[in-house]
């Protein structure tokens, strides 16, 4: 497959490129239609209770969302702010599509205990279309944002997730403009030269605009979180720079051997575009692992990202032989090094590690044992506006109304659908949870009771009311749904699926690295390090964002939990980069294996001729994700973080230590597997020629 696509790139690499711009125009126009399509109801878990008693109260609650205003900064017995509140209040109630507008003078709880700022909030009407309530919803803010006063803020349902997307186009924007010119000065300090340098960055461009792609498609089908655009568009970035590396460095090795571009082009895609689709396929089955989860979010990343990894590979394997087809004849050959001077650094780093065998595995193993250690008390949360930076205006208005109300102010209730049937003291235990209990009838004789917690939408007492309605409901026909029963409900699908999801990815890893090395133990040995790195990054994490220590130094704080999108995205997508880095030496070390059949020199040798390629692409990397920290979102600055720290660790100490330790300490084993298995591979599995010995040796 890999010559076939290398023989069309090269014959026809006018044709390729131009299908590649009509893809970019495609993603740059079509594509960035998902930004006006983005979601924020991240924790919904389809056939939960909480999922079934919210679809009921869509069908059934002729009230729907709303909106919330907060007028501040000025005392609100003013009579001229008072008059314009009123008018503003009579205006909204005669907005089509609004069915509630309580005054707020005349409403208790409304109004501060300080007199310095009301909440004015804007009830939808249920089972309105997307463009009603789109209509209803910006005549609503706006003519709540005509009110004259110091601070005027207006946010909350539908105009959360606008205000969102909003904010990630932004954010998104930011991080390329910060991003790709940090890119292009590293890639002309490993390339020496602008034309190789720019490469990279086109394969990027191809890795953003199929990013913005898969989520427009998707968002057809599905809803697709806020989240979702920095993380595939980072993940779409940094890997196309990566692939792009990988084959530009294998590309000028080929070169010092051929002028013939052409040949030096079909024998880099033979080499290097070998590694890039495994790559590609291990990031893909690591993703796998979500579509095992019932969660919509989940999946829908699982499916969006690894569209946008496969994406990034098709550009590396066809895109980029393309351009270096019609350009790589300009770009210089790698310059010839004396025997024993090219990755000098690295080789010296493996016969350490090989040499200290013991020593570093007794070093290394417990050190990233403590950093994972914070993991065994970590704690997820839907979060609030405490997420977002201060300028967004969903956050302003939280820390508004957190200064002038009481505590649990504006915090989504617990609601609690009794159904018709539903015994009298049932119903009496569940209004006697909370104080001052609301309760409405719905037609058909169902009763809903909205208990308000005393912390957080997410917090303990939250999460311990749901629990408590559910223990006490007996066989009553009484469901719990709103964001803290959506919480609990998602906690326990993690729990119960997330073995099932290990099982799968690690048994697609395992079968993806035995077709790359024909080696049983290899595999073993790259899973278990690979979990040593990401419980280090992912403990690291919780330290930082859950406990709060230097969370400052990010722009956040510890918030007493990480947001429920983090933890699952760094496992699944961390596990995925590290197999790109294990790869990108492993096909060394097969190489030299092959070629000389010394196992403690192929270690040395692959590790000499992939070091600087890893260490090169974990920085591009790190600079990637950095840029997208910049935002100051709190998931995405968790999982920028957690990728970051997976990355350089898993590229630093356990790629240029571990590896080659634990590798000589399994010797000639490492390459070993079972008589039936190796036949298997040696049918089946992807496999070839040894290069010729003093290619090696001249290149090591």
């Amino acid at each position: 497959m890999l010559s076939s696509l290398a023989r069309a790139a090269t014959r026809r690499p006018l044709t390729v490129i131009l299908l590649w711009v009509l893809f970019l125009l495609l993603g740059f126009g079509l594509g960035t239609g998902v930004f006006a399509r983005l979601s924020d109801n991240v924790p919904e878990v389809p056939g939960t209770e909480s999922e079934h008693a919210a679809q009921y109260l869509d069908r059934t609650d002729p009230t729907g969302e709303s909106i919330t205003g907060v007028v501040a900064g000025v005392p609100v017995s003013a009579p001229a702010l008072r008059r314009q509140v009123e008018r503003a209040v009579a205006d909204l109630r005669g907005i089509a599509g609004v069915a509630a507008v309580p005054d707020p003078y005349t409403t208790r709880g409304l109004t501060s205990g300080d007199g310095q700022a009301l909440i004015l909030p804007v009830t939808l009407k249920g089972g309105l279309g997307d463009d009603a309530e789109e209509r209803a919803v910006d005549a609503a803010a706006g003519r709540i944002k005509q009110i004259d006063a110091p601070e005027v803020d207006v946010s909350g349902g539908p105009l959360l997730g606008k205000q969102l997307g909003e904010r990630a186009q932004q954010d998104v924007k930011n991080a390329e403009l910060i991003s790709l010119p940090v890119v292009l000065a590293l890639l002309l300090v490993v390339f020496g030269g602008l034309r190789a340098a720019a490469l990279p960055l086109v394969i990027a461009v191809s890795g953003i605009a199929g990013a913005f792609l898969a989520l427009f498609g998707f968002s057809q089908v599905t809803d697709i979180s806020v989240y979702a655009i920095q993380v595939t568009t980072m993940l779409g970035l940094g890997l196309a720079v990566d692939y792009a590396l990988l084959m530009l460095v294998r590309f000028r090795e080929e070169r010092r051997y051929t002028a013939d571009v052409v040949e030096a082009v079909h024998r880099t895609v033979a080499a290097a575009g070998r590694t890039v689709m495994f790559s590609g396929l291990t990031v893909a089955v690591s993703l796998t692992g979500l579509l095992v989860f019932p969660s919509v979010f989940l999946r829908s990343m699982g499916l969006a990202v690894a569209a946008v990894v496969v994406i990034d590979m098709l550009a590396a394997v066809t895109l980029l032989p393309a351009l270096l087809v019609r350009f790589g004849a300009k770009i210089a050959p790698a310059k010839e090094r004396p025997a024993g001077e090219e990755g000098r650094f690295f080789a010296r780093v493996a016969r350490f590690a090989a040499r200290r065998r013991v020593a570093v595995l007794a070093a290394v193993v417990p050190a990233l044992l403590v950093l994972a250690l914070p993991v065994t008390g970590m704690r997820i949360e839907i979060g609030d506006a405490t997420q977002l930076p201060a300028s967004t205006e969903a956050r302003q208005l939280y820390d508004t109304v957190d200064a002038h109300f009481p505590p649990g102010t504006g915090v989504s209730p617990v609601t609690v659908v009794l159904g018709p049937g539903t015994d009298t003291a049932t119903a009496d235990r569940v209004r006697a949870l909370a104080p001052a209990a609301e309760s409405r009838e719905l037609p058909g004789g169902t009763t809903v009771v909205n208990l308000q917690p005393s912390g957080r939408v997410d917090g303990t007492q939250a999460t311990d009311l749901v629990q408590r309605v559910r223990e006490l409901r007996g066989d009553q026909p009484v469901r719990v749904t709103g964001p803290a029963a959506r919480l609990v409900d998602f906690r326990a699908m993690l729990s119960e699926r997330a073995p099932w999801a290990a099982v799968t990815v690690l048994a697609g890893i395992f079968v993806l690295l035995f077709a790359f090395t024909g080696s049983v133990l290899i595999p073993l040995r790259t899973i278990l390090t690979t979990l040593l790195s990401l419980g280090a990054a992912l403990g690291v994490v919780v330290w930082v964002f859950q406990d709060g220590h230097l969370a400052g130094a990010l722009g956040a704080e510890g918030l007493g939990a990480l947001s429920l999108t983090a933890p699952p995205l760094i496992v699944a997508i961390a596990f995925g980069l590290a197999m790109d880095y294990e790869l990108f030496i492993l096909a060394r070390m097969r190489e030299a294996w092959l070629a000389s059949g010394d196992h403690q020199e192929a270690v040395v040798t692959g590790l000499r001729r992939s070091g600087r390629v890893v260490t090169c692409a974990a920085l591009l990397l790190a600079v990637v994700f950095g840029a997208f920290m910049t935002g100051g979102f709190s998931p995405i600055l968790q999982i920028g973080l957690g990728l970051t720290l997976a990355v350089l660790i898993d590229a630093t100490v356990v790629r240029m230590l571990l590896v080659p330790a634990t590798t000589t300490l399994l010797g000639r084993r490492a390459w070993w597997a079972p008589k039936p298995l190796r036949r298997a591979h040696e049918r089946f599995g992807l496999s070839e020629e040894a290069a010729p010995r003093e290619r090696v040796t001249t290149n090591a």
